[in-house]
């Protein structure tokens, strides 16, 4: 795993997005000469080709981050909800000073709210149970906190980051991470690459916290990857064939993205499709759908940083990585963008 480390100087981690998205910068990356420019992501159409096709993951972050307290001490208390089970249960990553007592109530702010706790599983992981109807979305939606990763500003949202850690094309909610890549992307933006004859199409994967999981394993192989719910419609499965049909290139906005495509391709013919996928893309892999990539740049010795690798070949993936850092790219979720061709 050492290959896929790096240091990264702590300026270099975007803390904020660009004033406006089309502003970021984009190193692209051409795989057959291995040669790397410097441009901007407003760039983007002049780079693809006509009859190239986007696809994007429309999922919608949900304000899964809550804040409060225990009902009864009074004590601090913070989760993240990740899914719900049968029977209205929430799945939660929790912190709390003292461990919880089956049937303790936890208070979320501004309320009004309250979790009552039922168990807790063998990885950690909180299950509790809201005390008041309404669906996830209605719920997370009175209570809830956008959850930025840990790196901006310890997690801390503001009043933007409701509008910008979201893609202009949302549309799913169920996410607990944004699809940073399309992060991007503008109305404007899309409208000048249609114009150039650069089609778009959607998928849909609810991005997990395992996104963000490193890697602890000495053989990267044997790590246990993450769960993820996804979805390729009809439409875009019939968009795919009629882009390979005509020659044109499958270009795949994030690496959740490449998950969906990929998983999919590994059963056969590009088809419609739903559920849950563990794909782990990881050098030496075979694409069998996707023939570009769009991505950020990523945290070391990570899941998404392996599979980048694996598209791009990992000693131009890295000499890629020390020129953005020689010249202060910025990095991670609020960070610049790769074109991998």
């Amino acid at each position: 795993m050492e290959f896929f480390d790096y240091d990264l100087p702590p300026q270099l981690i975007a803390q904020t997005p660009t004033q406006r998205r089309g502003d970021s910068r984009l190193l692209h990356v051409d795989r057959p000469s291995g040669r790397i420019a410097h441009r901007h992501f407003r760039d983007l159409p002049g780079l693809l080709r006509p009859g190239d096709l986007l696809v994007l993951n429309d999922t919608r972050v949900l304000p899964a981050r809550l804040l409060g307290r225990r009902e009864k001490t009074g004590g601090r208390w913070e989760g993240l909800f990740l899914k719900e089970l049968p029977g209205g249960i929430w799945e939660m990553m929790c912190q709390s000073r003292h461990p919880p007592r089956t049937g303790e109530f936890f208070v979320v702010d501004p309320g009004p709210l309250r979790l009552e706790f039922i168990a807790r599983t063998p990885e950690g992981r909180w299950h509790l149970k809201p005390d008041r109807p309404g669906s996830v979305v209605e719920l997370l939606a009175e209570s809830g906190r956008i959850p930025l990763p840990r790196y901006i500003r310890k997690g801390r949202a503001e009043a933007g980051d409701a509008e910008r850690y979201q893609t202009v094309f949302a549309a799913q909610p169920g996410a607990v991470a944004a699809p940073t890549a399309g992060l991007h992307f503008t109305v404007d933006l899309m409208e000048r690459l249609k114009e150039r004859g650069i089609q778009r199409t959607f998928v849909t994967l609810h991005v997990g916290a395992g996104t963000f999981e490193p890697i602890r394993v000495a053989d990267y192989r044997q790590h246990a990857m993450h769960e993820e719910w996804g979805e390729l419609p009809e439409e875009t499965a019939a968009a795919i064939r009629a882009c390979k049909t005509r020659g044109g290139r499958v270009v795949a906005v994030g690496t959740t993205t490449v998950r969906v495509l990929e998983t999919v391709a590994g059963i056969g013919e590009i088809r419609p499709w739903s559920g849950a996928t563990r794909l782990f893309i990881h050098p030496p892999y075979e694409f069998r759908c996707v023939n570009g990539l769009i991505t950020n740049f990523h945290l070391p010795q990570s899941t998404l940083l392996l599979l980048v690798a694996a598209f791009a070949g990992s000693e131009l993936l890295r000499r890629a990585y020390m020129e953005a850092i020689a010249v202060s790219y910025r990095f991670y979720s609020y960070g610049d963008a790769m074109l991998i061709e």
